[in-house]
């Protein structure tokens, strides 16, 4: 079969096996990153599946090259996948939006109103009043799920638009930061520990 005027052999030498090299890189290196991620997390049982899937597809790509390493078509598709697998891997954790952050927001307006509204958006926050070089401010700290950051610095941008505000990662948090959440899983563990007892 001809394709484009190219043989069985030809279409796979120089169309299939670059794609699939190229591919084999994306999806290594996507899991490598997400991977890395899941540990700085202390996700300890999803890092170590997604190690193992990480280096067999790192192995089928590594596999071809060493094949055909002074095919400088196939390491240029090597290196591109690479690349964009670690663009892959950043949006996809950005959309999976895992851990927890805490965010610093530093005022030197009045912020009773921002204030208010954080907390009946049912945020957490501690203020502090502190002193900057310029003057009195207040600081206001709050700790949120990933995927609430954006509502927070909405927030903080609606009500006080030159207030400064940082972002840090936080690994680990206590129980008792989101009551609601936790104690409904913890009335459904013990529901279940019960019904266990029962069948006893």
């Amino acid at each position: 079969m001809d394709f484009l005027g190219l043989s069985g052999n030809e279409i796979y030498t120089w169309i299939l096996l670059p794609l699939l090299i190229f591919f084999a890189r994306v999806c290594d290196v996507s899991l490598g990153t997400i991977r890395i991620i899941f540990v700085s997390k202390g996700i300890k049982y999803l890092a170590p599946i997604l190690g193992f899937f990480e280096i067999l597809i790192w192995l089928l790509a590594i596999g071809q090259i060493m094949q055909n390493l002074n095919n400088v078509f196939y390491n240029i598709f090597y290196a591109g996948g690479f690349a964009t697998g670690n663009y892959v891997g950043i949006l996809l954790e950005e959309k999976l939006s895992i851990g927890t952050v805490g965010i610093r927001v530093i005022t030197k307006r009045g912020a009773e109103k921002l204030i208010k509204v954080l907390k009946n958006a049912k945020f957490g926050i501690t203020v502090v009043d502190a002193e900057g070089s310029k003057g009195s401010v207040k600081i206001i700290f709050t700790v949120v799920k990933r995927q609430n950051i954006r509502k927070v610095i909405n927030i903080v941008k609606q009500y006080n638009p030159k207030a400064f505000y940082s972002i840090e990662d936080i690994r680990f948090v206590s129980d008792e930061l989101y009551p609601h959440s936790t104690s409904l899983t913890k009335r459904v563990n013990l529901n279940l520990l019960k019904f266990l007892r029962k069948g006893k």
